[in-house]
């Protein structure tokens, strides 16, 4: 009998005695939780001899993954992906035993990897230096399996140009059926404004993290939609539909934020186009430090004070907006609130931060009273809102340095290698790419949602494939990368 023969006999008589005993166990004692061991079985094994199968697996689960909290909502996992995350961060590891240089010499000379190993290893100094040890630990091992998922993996598994459409289709799937699922659910609830928490409650963590993750994926559907040009009329038809399907979804999410967006994505696409992308960033940073610079002269933001009784949730998305515009906007005045004690909070510990995940445990002492409004209790434990603010916080200003030099960076790379490229399929990649960062980084600007996964598999992702292409690009008609 052949070897392989023997092997597949003897493969199958061990999962019918597994199967027998998972059956007889489940008989016995009833538990339904016995009836996974056979289906994680298979997956371990499938894992063992396909994990770039998985890989596309995880990204097929991570638009309909949902959190569930335990242990009295101080920990909490997100099922399907996080698990499927954990067996690949084991995966990448038992590959590196075997082969401690496996990752190639061209991805560690790449800029934008230089920055992410120093953010890395910041990350690593404010964790030693924490007030809240046992949540940052937490922290950074989140935030290992997270990087490397989604950063260092990508280079063995997009290769060719079908790897990058089969990512796109892989997640743009399950992202159509959830947005499906949350726009029936919406439609039933009567598309109100104050219900639309109720609406992406099962799916995602609440209505920001929702419309932060449609408006980064839809210039990649915009990219597809041009990418189709002279070839299926109906499958560009369809495209175009769904860019108004997303644009839909995105306005009936009823985030502020998401809309400044899909501007901003746009503003970077054609700096990019224009080559003028380079002074997008700096002058938006010069604009927020004359901001900032304004406010704290002479205690200026006084000026900018709520009045508690006034101030307060809009049931109308219409008069949200002419309340924020005016002021009376209860979660705008919260954000000043928490910006405000941010910064005042950045003067005590400006090197290493509070530690990642301290911020709400310190920050009410250095808080503005007069600034106070319904929502400062916090039960949700939710942080500053604004990702700049979160790093100078928990990890100092190195930390919120090193970010804003990767945003820089990104854009700055992505218009060297769009107009390196020769292949329209590449540059028009490249562009997708940094739209989508952009519009990360904007929704970003008035949250803290990289942490998470679905909002950071879709920038570090893109970031993976940025690296890839400005390598791609150097090599124009070489192979990427060499087989396994």
């Amino acid at each position: 009998m052949y070897p392989a023969v023997e092997k597949s006999k003897w493969f199958g008589i061990a999962c019918a005695i597994m199967l027998l005993a998972v059956i007889g166990a489940f008989a016995y004692t009833g538990e339904f939780y016995l009836l996974v061991i056979p289906f994680a079985f298979l997956f371990f094994a499938y894992a063992g001899l396909n994990w770039k199968g998985i890989f596309w697996i995880l990204l097929f689960t991570i638009p309909a993954s949902t959190q569930l909290s335990f242990a009295g909502e101080t920990m909490s996992i997100t099922l399907p992906d996080e698990p499927i995350m954990w067996t690949l961060f084991g995966i990448f590891f038992l590959m590196l035993a075997r082969k401690p240089n496996i990752i190639p010499k061209w991805w560690w000379r790449d800029p934008l990897v230089l920055i992410i190993v120093l953010q890395f290893l910041w990350l690593i100094v404010a964790v030693c230096f924490s007030k809240v040890p046992f949540f940052s630990v937490k922290f950074l091992i989140a935030k290992m399996w997270l990087m490397t998922c989604f950063i260092i993996l990508p280079i063995w598994v997009f290769k060719e140009k079908k790897d990058f459409v089969k990512g796109f289709v892989i997640m743009l799937i399950p992202m159509l059926i959830t947005m499906l699922v949350i726009l029936i659910h919406h439609a039933i609830l009567g598309f109100k404004f104050a219900r639309i928490q109720d609406a992406v409650r099962y799916i995602y963590y609440n209505h920001v993290d929702y419309s932060t993750v449609i408006s980064m994926y839809l210039p990649f559907v915009y990219i597809a939609y041009r990418l189709l040009k002279g070839k299926s009329k109906a499958l560009r038809r369809l495209f175009l539909f769904l860019i108004v399907f997303f644009l839909i979804a995105i306005y009936l999410s009823y985030a502020r934020a998401a809309l400044i967006a899909v501007v901003f994505s746009i503003a970077i696409g054609l700096g990019i186009r224009y080559k003028v992308v380079n002074y997008i960033m700096p002058t938006f940073y010069a604009l927020v430090i004359l901001l900032v610079s304004y406010m704290a002269t002479d205690n200026n933001y006084f000026a900018f004070r709520p009045d508690y009784n006034s101030t307060y949730m809009h049931k109308d998305f219409t008069n949200h907006l002419l309340a924020t515009l005016r002021g009376k906007d209860m979660s705008s005045m919260e954000r000043l609130y928490r910006w405000i004690a941010a910064i005042r909070m950045s003067k005590d510990r400006p090197i290493t931060g509070y530690g990642p995940h301290a911020f709400y445990y310190y920050y009410k002492p250095y808080a503005v009273p007069m600034f106070k409004t319904y929502v400062s209790r916090n039960p949700e434990q939710s942080t500053t809102h604004n990702y700049f603010l979160y790093m100078l916080v928990e990890q100092g200003w190195p930390a919120m340095i090193l970010y804003g030099v990767l945003i820089f960076m990104i854009f700055y790379q992505a218009q060297k290698i769009y107009y390196r490229f020769n292949d329209r399929f590449y540059k028009l990649c490249t562009l997708g790419i940094a739209m989508c960062i952009a519009a990360g980084f904007i929704n970003n600007f008035f949250s803290e949602l990289i942490e998470t996964h679905k909002v950071g598999a879709l920038f570090y992702i893109p970031l993976s494939l940025l690296i890839i292409l400005n390598q791609k690009s150097k090599e124009q008609s070489e192979p990427l990368i060499e087989s396994d």
